[in-house]
């Protein structure tokens, strides 16, 4: 008998827009466009959370802060927060039809999964709208989960809250947490499904984590990629997962034993 019924699984980064691209760049844009350049890292290690949260949390972070004090005479405010949220959003809307091809091998381990009878949920950090354009392009390209909840489902109470996967639960008739598993690609998936009590695991290859292309992973050595990888993993083990994976395929596999 099998151990879980229900895999729910995050968007950008996990099942579609390999290395989690498209908000990355929005991201970047939006605080170029007030005069402060951000490094990858302070983009993405937020990632994963609801996208004004996001902001937040990098208007806190010490160096952004100090450039923006400096910049702009005082410490970063709620209404800063949200006029960045606002051309973020329309930075982003503009691109995400570009970021919802799946990645490799997803659209055939989802239709292997239903196929032995698992459910399969979604949680994401995109908002209703955002999703709007992302799921029927997913879709064109062969990924379609059973269903899906933003943080406009859940009193905009994204990850780390466990609530998105409450409603996936909920919407799938699953009672029991032990027999779910989130899966995502940032410590803020993890953090989740952690939240949430389930079985949480973290995807290595394609994730915001290790935030690199299918292009530039395939160009390090092969010392290069396990160093990316040990080190991609110890960050998800770090924020409590249960597991980690490579790829959906290795899930698929560990999901057989």
């Amino acid at each position: 008998m099998r151990k879980f019924d229900c895999v729910i699984f995050d968007w950008a980064g996990t099942t579609v827009d390999y290395g989690c691209f498209a908000p990355v760049q929005a991201f970047a844009e939006v605080f170029r466009h007030y005069g402060i350049e951000p490094t990858m890292e302070e983009v993405r290690e937020p990632m994963g959370m609801l996208k004004i949260d996001h902001i937040r949390t990098m208007l806190n972070m010490p160096r952004i802060r100090k450039c923006w004090e400096k910049k702009y005479g005082k410490a970063p405010e709620e209404q800063d927060v949200r006029e960045l949220f606002g051309i973020f959003e329309e930075k982003l809307m503009g691109i995400l039809h570009m970021f919802a091809d799946p990645k490799p091998g997803v659209p055939e381990v989802i239709q292997s999964l239903r196929a032995k009878g698992y459910s399969i949920g979604s949680t994401t950090g995109y908002t209703d709208k955002m999703m709007e354009i992302v799921v029927p392009a997913a879709k064109e390209k062969g990924y379609e989960p059973d269903c899906w909840f933003s943080p406009d489902s859940t009193g905009q109470k994204g990850r780390p809250y466990p609530y998105m996967i409450y409603r996936n639960m909920e919407k799938l008739g699953i009672q029991d947490v032990r027999r779910v598993i989130k899966a995502g690609d940032t410590v803020s998936d993890i953090r989740e499904g952690k939240n949430a009590g389930v079985f949480s695991v973290g995807v290595i290859l394609g994730s915001s984590e290790m935030g690199l292309s299918q292009e530039e992973f395939e160009s390090l050595s092969w010392q290069e990629q396990q160093e990316k990888c040990r080190r991609t993993e110890q960050r998800f083990l770090a924020a409590g997962a249960d597991k980690v994976v490579y790829d959906l395929r290795e899930l698929e596999a560990f999901l057989e034993i």
